[in-house]
Formats: C-alpha cells, structure tokens, sequence
C-alpha cells in the first residue's frame, strides 16, 4: 500500500490570474492568451482527478505574520479558510484538508532531516487559491478533492537552496509511497516565473531563463537544483527564486516523466506566468 503522485503541475501564483477569472475578465484581450493556454492542461487534470493534491507555496504575509517565517511549514488541519487579502475574500470554496496524510508526512519528513513548522490553523492566499483556479477553474462549493498546504519561505534572506528544495521533494516522494493507505496524489508547486517587483530592476522579465527552466524541469531538475540563489535572482528577478517550489514537486516524482502541456505567457501584470503538467505516470 502506498500513495502514488499520479501528476505534477508546475504554475505561476500570480493574484492577477485569480482576479482576471474573478471578474470575468478571462476573454479580455489582455488575458485570453493565458487562459486559452490552460485549456488543455485542465482538460487532461478533469480525467485525472486525485484522491489528495498537495500545494507548495508561499504565503505573502496573509495567513502568517513576516515576524516569524518558517524555512519549510505544512499545514495538519482538517480546513483551511480562504484570506482576506484587503479586498475581502476570493469567491472561491475553502479548503478541506487531509490531516492523516498531514501528520504521515510530517513525521515521516522530520524522522528524514526535514524540521517543519506545523500549521494546526491556517488561512491560505493566493499564492495557494490561484493554481487551484489554474487546476479548476469552477470549483463550484468544493475543490475536487483534500489539500495539503505545504509552506516555503522565499520572501526573507537566508531563503532555502534550490538543491534543498530538490532533496525535499525526494523525501516527499519517499514519505508518500511509505503511507498506508492506497491513495493517488497530485502536486502542485507554484510560483515565478521570472519577475521582480520593486528596485532597479522592476519589471524585468527573462524570457531564456524561463525557457530553460522549463525545459529542465522536466528532463533535467538536478541542473536547476544547482542554482544559487544569487544566480536565480540575477537570472530570474527577486520574485523569481520562487521557482525553487516547482523543484519539491519535481523531486517527489519519478526520474522520468512525460509531458503532457506547457504554457508560457507575460500577462498584464509584466509578469512570466508558466505552466508545466508532467505525468508521472511514464515508464
């Protein structure tokens, strides 16, 4: 018995992207190229629904305080409420959790060298509502199934390694086929791609780094694990280094996946949105 990752979804966290589809905006000129992109990938994900999804993410100061930022958090309840962001709520359901798959984890990652933080109560932002809306656009009262928030810290210097996000994921990986229960699993990692939001550089997009990344993501993750975070920065902007959460998804999967959609995309927020669907499922 174990939990087999059945898909990894790699995409961009971007609140636009959740506001856009909020306020009907999404056959605007400005975004229907986004949202014409994630057609086929939400097709494919309506056939292969998971019995749990786990969501890697930040949160953007809304469900924690800045003054204590935990490295890596996972959330154990059995429900997590939408945040009010300022403007009031996403219309969106909120979360039902998985506590036991929760808990397995998180012994499981702490007796293999990973020291979370636990979230017994927890609201959760768009860093972790949009790629649900990416997933499933019309949610309706529910989600299509459990989700596990599994937190990281890209916001506060020292943030963690790409090589340490890539170790994470593998010993995710290790955890879920160690579980008692026959279960499929989804995983979501968020964030980037390229953009920076204030200094000098704000703005800056880079359209070859984010062509590598997704080209690597898929067939070679360990030459992503070896960025520095001074390289992804300069690379990829000072909110770019969020793509070190697409590697905890990756190294919970398989060496080999298959490919089943990507997308790229600059929407109106002069930011590099992407999506990669992977089905772990490849022999």
């Amino acid at each position: 018995m174990s939990a087999e990752v059945i898909w990894g979804l790699a995409t961009s966290h971007v609140p636009s992207i959740g506001a856009a589809m909020d306020r009907g905006k999404t056959e605007d000129p400005n975004w229907k190229g986004l949202f014409d992109g994630y057609r086929p990938a939400r097709e494919w994900l309506a056939e292969h629904r998971p019995d749990v999804a786990i969501v890697i993410y930040n949160d953007h100061a809304n469900g924690i305080d800045l003054d204590i930022v935990p490295t890596f958090g996972i959330g154990t309840a059995d429900r997590y409420t939408v945040a009010d962001e300022g403007f009031g709520k996403r219309p969106v359901p909120d979360v039902i959790g998985d506590p036991d798959l929760s808990l397995h984890l998180l012994e499981t990652l702490v007796d293999d060298g990973f020291d979370l933080t636990v979230f017994q109560e927890l609201d959760v932002d768009h860093g972790f509502t949009v790629p649900l809306s990416v997933w499933t656009p019309d949610p309706g009262d529910a989600w299509p199934c459990p989700v596990i928030p599994l937190l990281v810290n890209v916001i506060q210097y020292p943030q963690p390694t790409a090589k340490r996000c890539y170790a994470l994921g593998q010993a995710i990986g290790r955890a879920l086929k160690s579980y008692p229960k026959d279960i499929t699993v989804g995983i979501l990692g968020t964030g980037g791609m390229s953009h920076q939001l204030a200094g000098a550089r704000a703005g800056m997009i880079n359209p070859e780094f984010d062509a590598m990344f997704m080209a690597a993501i898929e067939s070679d993750p360990a030459k992503l694990a070896a960025l520095s975070r001074e390289e992804l920065i300069r690379e990829a902007g000072s909110e770019g280094i969020e793509m070190i959460m697409w590697l905890i998804m990756r190294g919970a999967m398989n060496e080999r996946v298959r490919k089943v959609h990507s997308h790229y995309f600059v929407p109106a927020s002069n930011t590099a949105a992407g999506l990669a669907l992977f089905d772990n499922r490849a022999s």
